[in-house]
């Protein structure tokens, strides 16, 4: 039975179908819209507390007093963004490299111990986020003592599991024809990697990039448990000082929201086609 029917010969039935499927659509979209839409027509509201607002669907007035307001907050305000694009793009650059590394090493390297080590992996995969975070703490502050560092935030990021599998299914798909050809001219295997391998896996390395900087750009938990300064706070962090312990300045923590999503947006924009691309990889034959 064909997943989809395109009820050739009866113009209603397929007519409906479709309208039905548009309207399923659009209002998934406006679902995933409207958080985007209401911070930013929030990030324009008056810099005044919480309880003060007037919460509306539709701006009643545009003003910039809001972004004004989160500049002038802190001191720190705009060290906050540098913090995380500090840590964000480190990650990410480390993350593209190690894990292309490992991953090439997996999927094209022989080696005593490869399916064992790569099992571990993946068990490592099922242990919860929240599980280890209590001894990495530990390790990190009373062992190592680098907390309210650059270092104690990027360390336990250098490398993840899930990269290390994204790259090694993809690099699985580069036929061993071409890696034998290049040892046979003379590439050793860090000629291959550099020169073959990374150009072919272009597509996956900018999914691995997106995902990356998204998901520590976003993240608030292990930074605010390592940072106890607000010079080394994230942005994500530093959005909590606008709500205190009798009200909150709701309008400049819009404004700080959508300043913090630019360069998500940037990076996703940039790299989309790579992005679709690495989606789709893998989907049609041939």
């Amino acid at each position: 039975m064909a997943l989809y029917n395109s009820h050739t010969g009866k113009p209603v039935r397929r007519k409906t179908r479709n309208a039905v499927i548009m309207t399923i659509l659009v209002l998934f979209a406006l679902a995933t819209l409207f958080p985007i839409y209401f911070m930013l027509i929030s990030s324009f509201g008056d810099p005044v507390e919480a309880g003060a607002m007037n919460y509306s669907l539709f701006p009643t007035k545009i003003s910039l007093d809001s972004y004004k307001f989160f500049f002038d907050f802190s001191e720190h305000s705009v060290r906050w963004m540098i913090n995380s694009l500090i840590v964000a793009t480190t990650i990410m650059v480390s993350n593209v490299f190690f894990a292309s590394l490992a991953g090439y090493a997996f999927s094209k390297i022989r080696f005593k111990g490869r399916a064992v080590l790569f099992s571990v992996l993946l068990v490592s995969m099922m242990i919860p986020y929240q599980v280890t975070q209590v001894p990495l703490y530990i390790l990190i502050v009373n062992t190592f003592q680098i907390q309210n560092t650059y270092t104690a935030m990027i360390v336990p990021g250098l490398v993840t599991v899930y990269n290390i599998f994204l790259a090694k299914q993809f690099m699985g798909s580069i036929p061993s024809e071409v890696l034998e050809c290049a040892k046979i001219e003379g590439c050793n295997q860090f000629q291959i990697y550099f020169k073959i391998v990374l150009p072919l896996s272009k597509t996956v390395l900018a999914v691995m990039a997106i995902l990356t900087f998204m998901d520590n750009w976003n993240t608030f938990f292990w930074p605010f448990l390592v940072t106890n300064t607000m010079d080394m706070q994230t942005i994500q962090v530093g959005l909590k000082n606008f709500r205190f312990a009798n009200t909150t300045y709701f309008a400049p923590m819009m404004a700080g929201a959508t300043i913090s999503a630019l360069p998500m947006f940037i990076l996703f924009f940039s790299l989309q086609k790579y992005f679709l691309e690495g989606v789709t990889v893998g989907a049609v034959k041939g």
